[in-house]
């Protein structure tokens, strides 16, 4: 289960183009895991120039594609466009033992 967070200023489903929904869909991604991972991840470092980009770990201890595993690592790219943030894609791992903000800062 998610932990509730309260985001500032959450994408709602108007926000996603339908071509990103369902890429949400088939990768597994909710909204929610989607404002988390705005709010409170950390810098992508694979981002293209003009873009931004974070990456979020959760616990996840549950099945995807017929196999449980333990963490869900989601990344989201975005655009800043007159103050307001445009989803463009976001990707998700599955797998355990991510490395944290903490982990990779520490370099």
């Amino acid at each position: 289960m998610v932990a509730v967070y309260k985001v500032k200023n959450p994408i709602s489903e108007n926000d996603v183009h339908p071509h990103l929904a369902v890429r949400l869909l088939e990768r597994g991604i909710t909204l929610d895991e989607f404002n988390i991972t705005l709010a409170k991840g950390w810098p992508a470092v694979d981002v293209k120039e003009g873009t931004s980009g974070k990456i979020y770990v959760f616990e996840y201890e549950r099945e995807w594609l017929g196999k449980i595993f333990a963490e869900k690592e989601v990344s989201v790219y975005y655009k800043i466009v007159d103050g307001r943030v445009i989803p463009l894609t976001a990707k998700a791992r599955y797998g355990r033992n991510f490395r944290r903000k903490e982990e990779i800062h520490a370099f």
